[in-house]
């Protein structure tokens, strides 16, 4: 994905048509890659991308969530997956070793897993994308054309 498409990029709009999404389909999982992930089509990635791709065509939806989740978002692990009342509840996190109320993990919830695993993934994203983003933009200072390295080692 390019940089102009990462500025069309919305989570909350993206977040809200997977909240009124009854089912996942394939043209939602697919608008779902367009717009949200920066590294699946990269050529370096190409088994990642061929096992999303396989789980797609299979419409094995949760699985597919996990291996997107796994490609887009290395450092953030599932945390809890838990069916309550006739909702997923999925909470992704960046340190799941840290007990409940020191972990800053996003959550979602759906009555279908995938939709409900992939909704946490947009807010992680979402997250992910901030965090990278300095909030001053950083300036190299330019090269004193005076200045001129020198090695002081006495090995004498």
């Amino acid at each position: 994905m390019t940089t102009a498409a990462l500025r069309h990029y919305d989570p909350p709009s993206l977040g809200n048509r997977l909240r009124n999404a009854q089912v996942m389909t394939q043209p939602l999982m697919l608008e779902i890659i367009d717009k949200a992930c920066r590294h699946f089509p990269s050529l370096g990635q190409i088994e990642p991308t061929a096992r999303v791709t396989r789980l797609i065509e299979a419409e094995a939806w949760a699985d597919a969530a996990l291996a997107l989740m796994e490609l887009e978002l290395p450092l953030w692990q599932v945390r809890r997956i838990a069916y309550d009342e006739g909702e997923w509840h999925c909470a992704l996190s960046r340190e799941r070793e840290l007990p409940d109320w020191l972990d800053a993990a996003v959550e979602a919830r759906h009555s279908d897993l995938a939709l409900a695993l992939l909704s946490a993934f947009i807010e992680g994203r979402a997250l992910a994308l901030e965090v990278s983003r300095p909030s001053v933009p950083a300036v190299r200072p330019a090269p004193d054309p005076l200045y001129e390295p020198v090695g002081c080692d006495n090995f004498g």
